[in-house]
């Protein structure tokens, strides 16, 4: 099979023929329809993460038709479609795991990280950790739903009952998680790279009620925040974007360095929160909330052998919505 290797960190990623792999107990061999070009691929292949091992086949929004399934394995029958996420094992006895708490085991391991991806023609999938996905989206819509909307989703829950909501970044999460929280009835203040129209024009399609750069303030107080984009300098402008009581969510793995900031704009029981990974509730949750809030996903689909440029595209800011590669 074709696979996109990453083999040494900062560098292009490297196309491999590699043997099909098999379907060990518990795991599903899933033929790879479309694979998602998450920002998190990016952080891995410019070295912002670093604990994974070398070799490995990024990619962990993956949508693929089950053509062989291990011992053990009840849940899902060949030629069904499944979508498997970044969380892709969990040992289910650590404290963590014990209370619900999955996405903190100690002993976690991630698709296109710790284990290869979906950057590749097949790919084999803990069974426990795949999801059955709504008809309503084919191959290439579905698969941005697997992380920017899964972490999205996980960010808006810790947003609790926020009406006015800020989103800083806008890009594949932003798109997805704004037509969740629309339908929830909230408000939407999308602040995005100074001078970037064409994504501000975006946000006020998806019913953002204000927009701009995310060196200005919004016109009234927010009541929680979400920071999509990887920069450490944006917490402290969310924190004095939000009311007394508010939140700031970073819903990222990686973010840059976090300034020095004055006491007084977290003071007031302002809170600054991170999102760590998703759980499979989150998934089911999500996966059940999505066709019933009627989200799209805007998509712009590469061959899987374009993986380089679309990864170079998600780097400039180039992509509007997400990139998905399509094997």
């Amino acid at each position: 099979m074709l696979a996109m290797r990453l083999e040494r960190l900062g560098a292009r990623l490297i196309e491999r023929e590699l043997p099909v792999p098999t379907a060990g107990a518990g795991q599903l061999l899933l033929k790879v329809n479309a694979c998602g070009v998450c920002r998190t691929d990016l952080h891995i292949v410019d070295g912002d993460l670093k604990r994974g091992p070398l070799p490995i086949t990024p990619g962990h929004e993956i949508v693929g038709t089950v053509i062989a399934a291990g011992a053990g394995v009840d849940a899902f029958q060949v030629g069904q479609r499944v979508g498997v996420p970044w969380l892709g094992y969990t040992c289910g006895r650590c404290r963590f795991c014990l209370v619900g708490r999955e996405n903190l085991c100690i002993a976690a391991r991630f698709t296109g990280y710790d284990l290869d991806g979906g950057y590749a023609e097949h790919t084999v999938a803990d069974a426990r950790y795949c999801f059955a996905l709504p008809d309503v989206y084919p191959d290439q819509a579905a698969a941005p739903l697997l992380c920017a909307g899964l972490i999205g989703y996980r960010s808006l829950k810790m947003a609790g009952d926020a009406r006015r909501l800020g989103i800083y970044g806008f890009g594949a999460a932003a798109h997805i998680i704004v037509q969740v929280a629309r339908w929830e009835g909230r408000e939407i203040y999308a602040f995005t790279r100074p001078g970037d129209e064409a994504a501000q024009a975006f946000a006020r399609d998806l019913g953002a009620v204000w927009t701009g750069g995310s060196d200005q303030q919004p016109p009234e107080p927010l009541d929680a925040a979400i920071i999509f984009a990887p920069v450490g300098a944006l917490v402290p402008a969310a924190l004095r974007a939000v009311e007394r009581g508010g939140r700031v969510i970073c819903a990222g793995i990686h973010m840059s360095e976090i300034p020095a900031f004055p006491y007084e704009i977290l003071w007031e029981e302002r809170a600054v929160l991170s999102v760590a990974n998703l759980t499979r509730r989150d998934g089911e949750e999500f996966l059940r909330i999505a066709p019933q809030a009627r989200v799209r996903t805007d998509t712009e689909a590469f061959p899987l052998q374009q993986a380089n440029e679309a990864l170079a595209m998600l780097r400039a800011g180039r992509v509007r919505g997400a990139a998905v590669l399509i094997p």
